[in-house]
């Protein structure tokens, strides 16, 4: 198994650039964002969590302080990156949060570690993301649409604001992010492994157009330790609209997981 190196040896990294990790006792919930998303979805998380857990989110190629990096279009890609990259920060009890796009590459992140027999996480948080071999992966593609169809689509999704939608200077800055992230999701292969052997919990929003009931309940095949949905009003970025709710959920559970 490799080990990370020891609590403080810790370099700077550009996929964590919000992170100062601290020393002793607690874990480490690193969040992984949603298509078009950057760490800014996180922001609140640390003063709304126990201090117990650090809040760590993860910064993508091609986003923030990251703007001038290549953007990345596979979800294997990244995990194999970032097994690396937050291997020093994996010194202590950690665990995965991601929401959407962030679900997926929090599993595959998950199952590239076991792969390469690196530390596991202690718990996994999936949001508004069906189960990686389900029907709700079977989607169209849209990513490679002609711009005003990919225009219509992302209102349709409802996940972009208003203002930017009507706004053609900041959409042609935010368009290939979501071409990329839209790829990224789209093209992702879901390839048979055994299921993880940390808690799984997972949110679906009741308005939730893109996830069904049952692509959240075929998560239950991916893990053989414990496993809940938790269903919460919203639509699919219910994590803003839920957001006290959910992190009620994940600082009861998560800090039950490594105690």
């Amino acid at each position: 198994m490799v080990h990370p190196p020891r609590n403080g040896s810790q370099a700077a990294t550009p996929w964590l650039p919000k992170v100062r990790p601290g020393a002793g006792d607690g874990v480490r919930l690193f969040c992984f964002p949603y298509a078009g998303g950057t760490t800014y979805a996180y922001r609140n998380w640390p003063s709304l969590l126990p201090q117990a857990v650090e809040v760590c989110p993860v910064e993508l190629p091609g986003r923030g302080a990251r703007i001038g990096e290549p953007l990345e279009t596979r979800i294997g890609r990244l995990a194999e990156a970032m097994a690396t990259a937050l291997l020093p920060y994996m010194d202590k009890p950690f665990a995965f949060f991601g929401h959407s796009m962030g679900g997926l590459i929090a599993f595959e992140l998950a199952r590239e570690l076991r792969r390469t027999r690196r530390p596991q996480p202690a718990h996994l948080f999936v949001s508004a993301c069906a189960a990686p071999d389900g029907r709700d992966r079977r989607k169209r593609v849209t990513y490679n649409l002609p711009e005003p169809e990919f225009i219509a689509e992302l209102r349709r999704l409802g996940g972009t604001p208003k203002e930017a939608l009507e706004h053609p200077e900041l959409m042609q800055l935010v368009l290939p992010l979501l071409r990329a992230d839209f790829e990224a999701c789209q093209t992702y292969e879901f390839a048979p492994e055994p299921p993880l052997d940390c808690p799984l919990t997972v949110f679906g929003g009741l308005q939730d157009r893109e996830v069904s009931s049952e692509g959240l309940e075929a998560w239950r095949e991916h893990t053989t330790s414990t496993f809940v949905v938790r269903r919460l009003a919203g639509e699919h970025l219910f994590i803003h609209t839920a957001q006290h709710l959910i992190l009620r959920a994940v600082a009861d559970e998560l800090l039950a997981s490594v105690r």
